[in-house]
């Protein structure tokens, strides 16, 4: 059950009437308790009319196999009572009610022994014939119900799949702000599968234990009411034991599953932030942040198991007791109605009574023992349920499938107005983002708003697009407030380019046509080459239909915002909204994108957010906001004559970035560079040549998939692993060493467990001899002398039952703990190219996690020691079987090889459909992750129809794969008692010829009748629980797949090279820094291309070298091969002379290396902790992380922010503007003291005061250090030591600033082009 997120659901319902607050560990505490369930009844709420019909329908069969067990037990206890008359052969033989049916029965008084044995073999073939007829309604009522309710669940669980999808896609994006805890992949696979077995044929199974129950009891009362009475206090005490552990269970089931929830998002965010966490060597901290997490779920494990231990114990335990018991008072009372004074019509108390009545109570007390998992399945359906029908329910504030609304028909003009707006975000109500705010563009005019990292820019954009409703004052589009509109319709004619521009798993074509679903190939193209894409995306093998994978990470930063903006301009929107749209641009790019963004502007309205001067200068109107204000509004020169803020901002900056396509123009100098480009030669215009090629070379590594051969390998391989269960079953016992005591102590309570229900059937066919004897004293000494042995019996097996429960239980607690971590910390320690496959996104991995340990839990608890009673049980049974009668015995097995027959079908069936399902469950949940994660960019697009259509395809491919799996159930499931009561019709029926031949006494038929059957019933039940051992056992080798995984990319084996080592190194070391020597480098998902080509630098200790080029030639990869993300194909990188590959571990290395790249990942922690996750090898004292917030220019915005340094930020910071997340990437880096600095376009989001404060920050974190510096922006760069212009995976010029002024080269010509303006 997932508690938490409904608390996390109904805060974000009440959110509007409670002040939020972030530091909120006390609040937690108080939410726990709390549970929220719906009714049973609620679970069934999409049934409709052919549903009501089948749920009939079930409930009639239900009701037909609740019968099988009271008929048997009366045909079976007449039986046994003729035995024990026919064998006594004086007096009149007892009534009976069945066996006349079928010519049995018969009434003897003081017949002769062959008359008795003659009506004996009569009486063993009625017996026969009606126990087969049993049979063979037990096995079709149990079909039809077990198969009727499995339909009916999957059909409403399916159809609650995409309810629940639906709903959440609806919700406002406050709503998304406000859901923490809200782990997506969780709530979608798990807590729908919960529901899904709390509905199916658990409910069948439950219906007729209840029925059953139900009818014993009343059978028992209308045969013998004194005997029923004596024993009934057994039923009310099995029901309280239960209800009192089941209360506690939900309990504590609610506080693991609000464990693993938490745990489970720490998964999905490390995943989602791997080359941070790896960069900072974050593994350990993480590591011990999941481990925390999963304490809560430990201890709540092992309580779990006490409770069903006690329950267990009451049970079994009082069961022979009361069994003993009763059989005394039993034979009391047959031996006073054997009075020869009562007349024999009035004698009520017959051996075939007493069987009834005890057989009916023990079996009704045990059917209801065997509720409490049913009712904890039902619990934790409704549970699961509450959470989801809570965002079902949930009415969007700002709904984007409602119809509601205006449409005008001759579309949008395009004015806009902000009119006295205050806002504050939901998720942080005590900070108030706009202030009254007023603001007025006039069709098709372009305005730019600018103001310092924070101010509230980006929240214009959110409002007018109706992320959010201002709280005060109001937004008009062509005079009509904007809430008046169809919102669908508003956002159609609004168009977005952000900050991030977020890309959806799929090809390149359909990313842009997710801005008109209804574009023909060539509107695509168009949209594409006024977006400068066209080129680039051409250069691919694939063209248009390149794969991009989630969050489209193989492409660079520059080629992702054009793709956005292809995106944006294929809408042909009335609105265009600019957030930073060219922030990740190198010049190049950023001067033909901004040339195409400025045509796209022309005749539309559009609001520019951006830090850079030349994305603004030319803007109709600039407005200056600080603190949620309008304080200056103006063009570029009127506001400039204020000298005021805007004038300060722009002398803080005092170059322009007029880019010019240059970069790339020396490609034309160097015909013989790349030959393969041909078809650009014929080009007549030099820049074109120029652009082809370097987009042809970067593009490269986009091509290509992977090759077919190795992927038949790599599945082959995959299916011969799988394949080894006892191999993986040995591991896991391996791997559970330090619970092996407590295994052996468990392993041998369930041995002797077993062995007490064969000890039992001896002591019950005893009693049932007693009767025979013939004189009362005789009868009662020897039932006496059972009694006593029973209640032994029972005594022990209560002690070994809670002894076995409890130990298996927390063997299986711990050792799942240690699996989930281990595997985390696997995980984590993956090269990058393993995250970039698609079967290993975020939402994959972080199901795979939490689905896969809870099944191996359910495997070394329950299931293992079942297999082990059920185990010594047969041998016990066998044994004692055959020491009386070899010949009986081996009739009683002829029904065993079917019984275990059907019962291994069963298991080889579900586990083939079982890895099928995981598969497609894994990627409905990953379509979700997506989905949810991408919230904003799916609204602004307008993708929700399309995203919920593509999911209902998903799950109707998982309906399908689950109705394959289902189809046998039914029949499997019933086969194996069914066999059982047939076992007994054979066994018995040739036991009473035996009998009658007098080739055996009948005391050991019973023996043999029940240790067998028994014993075979057993081992046939404990065989049902394959399925979940080999489930378990397949997650457990899915687990140890990640587990054994060896990352491509490790630390060298350096112990056996350190005698040599120091000497060497000690002459050499003249030259300290950064070599690349020969690279050639292509990324692993695009083997083909080459982003390297023999590239050679020496960056010498402190100085400070700048990497400047078009977007795409290779600049991060330099960055990413030396933190070691990937390993080149060829050549090495040395610091200080030592290789990084052979000679460094790394941590070493990344403890040298300090990173800030362009999009920083910020973790749901406090803001401290962000900046103190810069040093994981120690805590980090508070001066330290306030010094290093005051040297990135952050310390004065922490200390605005009400929680200050305290803050929460939430999921991937999201609560702060682009500039902040930056400055505390940039915080996180200080602290951390590198020896080598990594700045991967550290500035190119901070508004122009930040980025001067800032650049000096760097520029002082630089002195001294060995700086490696990417960026678009040369003025940040001028001050290297060494730049080298890089294209195509060379370095093309390298020198000071003043040289390659004098070389007059590429970086000559840009620069002059930039100091034009100055």
């Amino acid at each position: 059950m997932t508690e938490p997120n409904i608390s996390a659901v109904a805060e974000a319902e009440t959110v509007a009437n409670e002040t939020y607050n972030y530091v909120e560990p006390k609040k937690a505490k108080e939410k726990e308790p709390s549970i929220n369930t719906v009714s049973y009844t609620h679970l069934f709420r999409y049934v409709d009319g052919i549903d009501y019909l089948l749920l009939f329908c079930g409930l009639i069969a239900a009701i037909l196999h609740a019968l099988v067990f009271p008929i048997a037990i009366i045909i079976y206890s007449e039986l046994v009572a003729m035995f024990i008359d026919r064998n006594m052969g004086n007096g009149t033989s007892s009534t009976t009610h069945g066996l006349p049916w079928f010519g049995g029965g018969t009434q003897l008084t003081n017949a002769t022994h062959e008359e008795n044995m003659q009506e004996l073999r009569k009486d063993s073939v009625a017996f026969g014939i009606l126990m087969t007829l049993d049979s063979l309604l037990m096995l079709f009522s149990g079909m039809t119900f077990v198969n009727i309710f499995n339909h009916l669940a999957l059909k409403l669980t399916v159809r609650m799949r995409r309810e629940f999808f639906k709903a959440t896609i609806r919700q406002e994006i406050g709503w998304h702000d406000m859901a923490k805890d809200q782990n997506f992949a969780v709530r979608i696979t798990d807590n729908m599968e919960k529901i899904r077995t709390g509905m199916a044929e658990n409910l069948g199974h439950f219906l007729t234990i209840m029925f059953d129950v139900a009818i014993s009891v009343i059978i028992s009362f209308v045969y013998g009411w004194k005997l029923a009475l004596s024993m009934f206090f057994y039923i009310p005490l099995t029901m309280v034991v239960n209800a009192v552990v089941a209360h506690y269970q939900s309990k504590l089931t609610a506080r693991e599953q609000n464990s693993y929830v938490k745990a489970s998002s720490v998964v999905e965010e490390v995943v989602g932030a791997i080359r941070t966490v790896v960069a900072f060597g974050g593994e350990r901290s993480e590591s011990m942040r999941y481990d925390n997490l999963l304490k809560p779920a430990l201890k709540a494990g092992k309580w779990k198991g006490a409770f069903s231990g006690l329950s267990d114990t009451v049970m079994k335990a009082m069961m022979f007791i009361v069994g003993a018991g009763a059989f005394w008072y039993g034979a009391n009372l047959i031996l006073y109605d054997r009075r020869p004074e009562v007349p024999i019509p009035d004698r009520e108390y017959t051996p075939a009574v007493v069987m009834i009545v005890i057989a009916g109570i023990i079996v009704g007390a045990n059917q209801l023992s065997r509720t409490s998992p049913f009712l904890e399945t039902f619990a934790m359906a409704r549970g699961s349920a509450s959470a989801i029908y809570d965002v079902i329910d949930r009415v969007s504030a700002i709904d984007p499938l409602s119809k509601a609304g205006k449409i005008l028909n001759n579309g949008l003009k395009g004015n806009i107005e902000f009119r006295d707006v205050f806002f504050q975000y939901p998720a942080r109500k005590d900070i108030i983002v706009l202030r009254g705010l007023n603001v007025t563009v006039k069709q098709g005019q372009t305005v730019a708003l600018v103001g310092s990292s924070g101010c509230g820019k980006s929240t214009c954009l959110q409002l007018l697009q109706r992320f959010y409703d201002p709280v005060f004052g109001q937004v008009f589009v062509d005079g009509e407030d904007v809430r008046k509109f169809n919102l669908n319709w508003l956002r159609s004619n609004i168009a977005v380019v952000g900050q991030e521009p977020v890309l959806f798993q799929g090809t390149i074509g359909e990313n842009i046509r997710h801005g008109n679903p209804q574009a023909t190939q060539r509107e695509v193209e168009e949209a594409a080459k006024a977006a400068n894409a066209h080129n680039f995306i051409i250069a691919l093998d694939n063209g248009y239909d390149t794969h991009i994978s989630e969050k489209g990470v193989q492409l660079s930063g520059g080629q992702r915002q054009r793709i956005a903006i292809a995106r944006a301009l294929i809408q042909k929107p009335t609105i265009l909204l600019l957030d930073e749209a060219t922030s990740a641009l190198d010049y190049h790019s950023e001067k033909l994108v901004q040339a195409a963004l400025d045509k796209a502007c022309k005749g539309r309205t559009t609001l520019v957010v951006s830090h850079r001067l030349s994305a603004i200068r030319h803007a109709d109107q600039i407005v200056y906001i600080e603190n949620g204000k309008a304080v200056e509004q103006g063009t570029h020169e009127e506001l400039m004559k204020l000298s005021g803020y805007y004038h300060k901002m722009v002398t803080a900056h005092e170059y322009d970035d007029k880019a010019d396509e240059l970069l790339n123009e020396s490609i034309v100098h160097q015909p013989n560079e790349r030959k393969k480009s041909h078809d650009a030669e014929d080009l007549p215009n030099p820049m074109l040549t120029a652009i082809d090629k370097n987009v042809e070379f970067q593009m490269k590594r986009l091509n290509g998939d992977v090759n077919p051969s190795k992927q038949l390998e790599t599945d082959t391989a995959k299916h011969t692993k799988s394949t080894s269960y006892p191999r993986t079953f040995l591991r896991i016992l391996g791997w559970a060493r330090p619970e092996w005591s407590f295994l052996i102590i468990g392993t041998i309570c369930a041995g002797l467990f077993g062995c007490t229900m064969p000890a039992f059937s001896v002591v019950l066919a005893e009693l049932y001899a007693s009767l025979a004897e013939t004189s009362d004293e005789a009868v009662l000494a020897h039932s006496s002398s059972m009694s006593i042995v029973s209640v032994v019996i029972g005594i022990c097996a209560g002690i070994f039952c809670f002894v076995q429960t409890f130990f298996y239980n927390l063997a299986g607690v711990w050792l799942t703990s240690r699996m989930r971590s281990t595997t985390f910390a696997s995980i984590m320690k993956q090269e990058m190219g393993w995250f970039d496959e698609k079967e290993n996104s975020v939402g994959a991995l972080s199901a795979r996690l939490s689905g896969d340990a809870a099944s191996v839990q359910g495997a070394i608890g329950f299931p293992l020691s079942n297999i082990i009673q059920a185990l010594t049980n047969f041998i016990c049974s066998f044994s004692i079987a055959f020491s009386y009668s070899w010949e009986l015995a081996l009739v009683c097995l002829s029904t065993a090889p079917f019984m275990i027959g059907s019962i291994v079908f069963e298991a080889k069936f579900s586990e083939k459909s079982a890895m099928k399902e995981k598969n497609v469950l894994e990627e409905t949940s990953r379509i979700a992750t997506e989905t949810i994660a991408q919230i904003r960019t799916v609204a602004a697009l307008r993708r929700e129809e399309e995203l919920i259509k593509v999911y209902d395809e998903e799950v109707d491919r998982y309906q399908q794969q689950i109705k394959k799996r289902l189809r046998w159930r039914g029949l499997v499931n019933s086969m194996g008692t069914t066999l059982m009561f047939f076992g007994y019709a054979v066994t018995l029926t040739y036991g009473g010829f035996m009998c009658a031949e007098g080739r055996i006494i009948f005391p050991v038929i019973m023996k043999i009748a029940n240790t067998m059957l028994y014993g075979l019933f057993i081992l046939a039940q404990s065989l049902a629980f394959t399925p979940a051992f080999n489930a378990a056992l397949l997650s457990a080798t899915r687990m140890y797949e990640m587990i054994d995984r060896q990352p491509l990319i490790q630390s060298p084996n350096i112990v056996e090279q350190n005698g040599n080592r120091n000497g060497v190194f000690k002459t050499n070391a003249l030259q300290q820094g950064v070599s690349y020597r020969g690279l050639n480098f292509a990324y692993p998902s695009r083997p083909d291309y080459s982003v390297l080509q023999d590239f050679n630098l020496d960056v010498l200790q402190g100085q400070t070298v700048a990497l400047v080029g078009a977007s795409g030639s290779g600049k991060s990869t330099c960055v990413q091969l030396l933190m070691r993300y990937y390993d080149p194909d060829e050549g090495k990188i040395l610091i200080d002379q030592e290789s990084i590959h052979q000679d460094m571990e790394l941590k070493t290395l990344r403890r040298r290396l300090g990173i800030v790249s362009q999009e920083p990942s910020l973790f749901e922690k406090t803001i401290a902790e962000n900046i103190g996750y810069g040093d994981t090898s120690r805590d980090v004292p508070m001066q330290q992380i306030i010094e290093a917030a005051k040297m990135a220019n952050a310390h004065d915005f922490i200390m605005s922010l009400p929680a200050q340094y305290e803050t929460m930020l939430g999921a991937k910071g999201t609560q702060l503007s682009g500039g902040q997340k930056q400055r505390i990437a940039i915080a996180r880096a200080m602290v951390r003291n590198p020896k080598i600095l990594l700045l991967d376009e550290a500035t190119s989001a901070l508004d122009l005061q930040s980025e001067r404060v800032v650049q000096q920050a760097l520029d002082s974190a630089c002195s001294g250090r060995t700086c490696i510096v990417i960026a678009h922006r040369l003025s940040t760069v001028q001050n290297a030591n060494i730049i080298c212009v890089i294209q195509s995976g060379r370095i093309v010029e390298q020198g000071t600033h003043s040289q390659l002024l004098a070389k007059n080269g590429i970086y000559a010509k840009l620069y002059r082009s930039q100091s034009k303006t100055k």
